[in-house]
């Protein structure tokens, strides 16, 4: 689905990601890690064209996407959250997915301006699917509440249905668990299992190597903006220039975890 080559953005002489190659498979669960400064969320810049390349080049099932504007790769099927889940607050719940759906929509001005029947049926069909993703990410009952009255982990589940409402094929979650407890980190990554089951390909950031090796069907783990490996979760985290990027505590919850599993 997603073909990385030699992918490359530097800021001066300094290079965040450097001659970076990978490929996703659609239905899969991939993640990215590395430590703070890898270039992880620089990597996911450059592949929802909010920034352009350096050098390299991005497909997109088959298409060449670099350095294409991020609207145009949104209607191409990739949707993105963020590590700060940011949401319009004083707005209800459901008016924020309601936003996310006008994306497929065609209505311009002039529709606003004449109330025209294309703007009233593109209307409900948004509203139709701000319900379908409240129902699937397990938030039907708080559609109706203002955003900034709900829990940290309810706005992570906003921000998926945010994503969904765009009618995506392709998922990039920056840092879904941030914030929030073991419990609701589970249950989050049940909710991802659930977006692949549906036909969604996810690609994930994540510092929580317990969920990322019970998660994750392939990994790629980036250190000063290079690849330094790749592969199923067993093979990274036995994988000797892994373990030296996460010397201590990440390198033994990493290697736990994949015993674990």
């Amino acid at each position: 689905m997603l073909k990385i080559n030699n992918l490359t953005k530097r800021f001066g002489g300094l290079a965040a990601v450097n001659n970076v190659s990978i490929e996703f498979e659609a239905n899969k669960i991939n993640a990215i890690i590395g430590p703070n400064g890898a270039g992880k969320s620089t990597f996911f810049n450059l592949v929802a064209g909010a920034m352009a390349p350096t050098e390299g080049s991005i497909e997109y099932q088959g298409m060449d996407i670099t350095g294409m504007a991020c609207d145009r790769i949104a209607r191409l099927g990739i949707a993105r959250t963020f590590q700060t889940t940011s949401l319009f607050d004083e707005s209800t719940v459901l008016d924020n997915l309601i936003v996310g759906h006008r994306l497929r929509t065609q209505s311009r001005l002039w529709d606003v301006i004449i109330n025209s029947k294309r703007l009233r049926d593109e209307e409900k069909k948004c509203r139709s699917r701000a319900q379908e993703v409240l129902d699937f990410v397990g938030l039907s009952h708080i559609g109706h509440r203002i955003t900034a009255d709900i829990s940290q982990e309810e706005k992570k589940r906003v921000a998926f249905a945010l994503a969904l409402a765009t009618d995506p094929e392709l998922v990039l979650l920056d840092e879904p668990a941030g914030g929030i407890n073991p419990e609701e980190t589970e249950n989050l990554a049940a909710l991802i299992r659930k977006m692949v089951e549906h036909g969604v390909t996810v690609c994930l950031i994540e510092h929580k190597m317990d969920m990322i090796m019970s998660l994750a069907d392939k990994i790629m783990v980036l250190d000063h903006g290079e690849k330094i490996a790749e592969g199923r979760p067993q093979e990274v985290a036995t994988n000797a220039k892994v373990i030296e990027v996460y010397l201590g505590s990440e390198a033994e919850e990493t290697a736990a975890a994949a015993h674990r599993d």
